[in-house]
């Protein structure tokens, strides 16, 4: 409970911002699409977010440095609060999409900052615990911004004053928090060759997590539209994706641990393009089975990441940890730039459909390549511990680099 207590301000804004940020993209879409903006406007508007994740990611550990952690962090709230206030004075989608630029650094920026503090002040003692409770606060406030969908008519101004009033409160519990903030972070250098040649797999990993994630999340309610789910339906299909990706956490960490992760991971793939196929066909079946598939692909795709990660540390020094985590987030962001705008174009030219085709081609083409990897090295005979690797800043693998070492 005091562990609780302690480290309340940043969990509380966690919730608060995933409440904000996590339900903009979900509302955005079904928006869009009442507003007249093609599947090619709305599937611009998930990679812009991702190009202000990126730009986040990568320039708020250099903020934190001039101004201090809770400076910064109220330098990216703001963002967030004007790229979504901002879309109740326009309809044009383009300038949303500059908005969404915005939303996406105040997420990276946000999470950057929580987690460069929550890492400075939890010591090896409690560091696991605070670990766990921090996941399992993320996941939470995710599912329950999926949700909110259910309840926030699009393309109505009090739906966006709303997230705008969560992402402000958000400001609350970090600046009114009598906790001295932590010494400035050093900023991680970002190689992203680190992590091809740790595990050229990895990369190929991440980068099909990032297809099928940020597909589905930011793109999902199109496909949810088009099978004839209303915007409740909808809120509750993403949030079966995220409840199926959070269930299987634990089990794919006991996999991981005790087999070739190589194997684990094909393994994964060839069920995500079971899940896929069986996605495509459930719309024939009603909702509860469109919801079964959505926690299906959940359980089947989510766990890459995670999964990629730990076998890409099984090949680094405990010194390129920290660097090597920064690499992989710089592919997956990359990868989930380009996942919505190719997959929006592919729905507007083959269907709903073409959105599982396509992540089914990604896991394909992950198989093959696994598979190809093990006939050039074997594993390394000691490995790290699977950790779940949230895909949230640059900075969280100071975090788990301890994690790691500490259950060695």
């Amino acid at each position: 409970m005091h562990m609780i207590l302690s480290f309340a301000a940043l969990f509380l804004s966690v919730i608060l911002l995933q409440l904000a940020a996590g339900s903009l993209g979900p509302l955005d879409v079904l928006s869009g699409t009442q507003l007249g903006f093609n599947a090619q406007q709305i599937g611009l508007l998930g990679s812009a977010h991702f190009v202000g994740f990126f730009v986040g990611c990568w320039w708020t550990p250099r903020l934190m440095g001039k101004v201090g952690h809770s400076r910064a962090f109220a330098v990216c709230a703001a963002f967030g609060a004007m790229g979504i206030i901002g879309h109740t004075f326009t309809q044009q989608p383009y300038i949303w999409a500059l908005l969404r630029i915005a939303s996406g650094l105040c997420v990276a920026g946000c999470y950057t900052v929580i987690e460069a503090w929550l890492n400075a002040k939890v010591t090896n003692e409690n560091r696991g615990r605070a670990s766990g409770l921090y996941r399992m606060v993320d996941t939470s406030a995710s599912l329950m911004a999926q949700l909110m969908i259910a309840v926030l008519p699009p393309a109505v101004y009090i739906s966006y004053n709303i997230l705008t009033l969560l992402s402000c409160a958000a400001l609350l519990p970090l600046m009114l928090t009598s906790v001295q903030p932590p010494k400035m972070p050093s900023a991680p250098r970002l190689r992203p060759k680190l992590a091809w040649q740790c595990s050229p797999l990895a990369v190929v990993g991440v980068c099909v997590s990032a297809l099928s994630s940020a597909s589905m999340r930011m793109v999902g309610p199109i496909y949810g539209h088009e099978v004839g789910l209303d915007p409740e339906k909808i809120a509750y299909f993403l949030a079966s994706f995220v409840l199926g990706g959070a269930l299987a956490q634990y089990p794919m960490g006991w996999l991981a641990d005790k087999f070739d992760r190589r194997w684990i991971l094909i393994g994964l793939s060839v069920a995500s393009i079971l899940s896929c196929a069986l996605t495509l066909p459930s719309s024939a079946f009603g909702t509860s089975a469109i919801m079964g598939s959505a926690i299906f692909f959940g359980l089947t795709t989510v766990p890459i990441f995670s999964l990629s990660a730990a076998h890409a540390n099984d090949f680094a020094t405990s010194e390129q940890r920290v660097e090597l985590s920064a690499a992989l987030m710089f592919f997956y962001a990359t990868g989930a730039i380009a996942a919505p705008l190719v997959t929006s174009y592919l729905i507007q030219a083959f269907g709903p459909g073409a959105l599982f085709g396509f992540v089914a081609l990604g896991h394909l083409g992950l198989i093959t390549f696994g598979l190809a990897r093990m006939r050039v090295r074997a594993t390394p005979d000691e490995r790290t511990r699977y950790v779940y690797a949230p895909r949230t800043s640059f900075t969280i693998g100071k975090m788990l680099k301890r994690a790691r070492e500490r259950q060695q």
